[in-house]
């Protein structure tokens, strides 16, 4: 199996699971901050897009950082939606890439303040990182906002394998 190929089987697994959190969140909860360092439960799930759009731009690439996004919809179902698009368009686009594109370069942050060459397939394994390690953080706003958390790696309170 090629580096390619285990990145989209990887991202689609964690793209699954990370829509199953989202979608058991309650919409009435959106604004929930739970610390006044902390974004809103909408704009923690808003960063997803933002993974999706800039992930898609890092393996064609034509990064632009930040990417310019909308403002998130109203709506808890629409915002849900438009990570599901980005989510597929970045894996739309890593289909379509040759492996040979996959290994240029990007330009991205290599350390504070400080712009570097980064090949494009390692990008993309950091933006699946930084999903998964916001999807951690989103499922304890799911938690606080009393919703089931559903199972991720393994089983959950609220979703027991046993």
């Amino acid at each position: 199996m090629s580096e390619k190929e285990q990145f989209l089987r990887t991202w689609e697994n964690e793209v699954a699971t990370t829509l199953k959190v989202l979608r058991a969140y309650p919409p009435a909860k959106v604004d929930l901050k739970p610390h006044g360092k902390a974004r809103s439960a909408k704009d923690l799930a808003w960063t997803f897009v933002f993974e999706g759009t800039a992930g898609a731009g890092g393996a064609e690439g034509k990064l632009e950082f930040p990417p310019k996004l909308p403002a998130p919809p109203a709506q808890w179902d629409a915002l849900v939606s438009e990570c599901e698009r980005a989510f597929r368009t970045l894996g739309d686009t890593v289909r379509k890439a040759s492996d040979a594109d996959l290994n240029k370069t990007v330009k991205f942050f290599v350390a504070p303040k400080t712009m570097g060459d980064v090949r494009r397939l390692d990008f993309l394994w950091l933006m699946l990182m930084d999903m998964v390690h916001h999807r951690g953080q989103f499922s304890v706003y799911l938690r606080m906002a009393d919703g089931k958390v559903p199972s991720i790696y393994g089983p959950s309170a609220d979703e027991p394998w046993m």
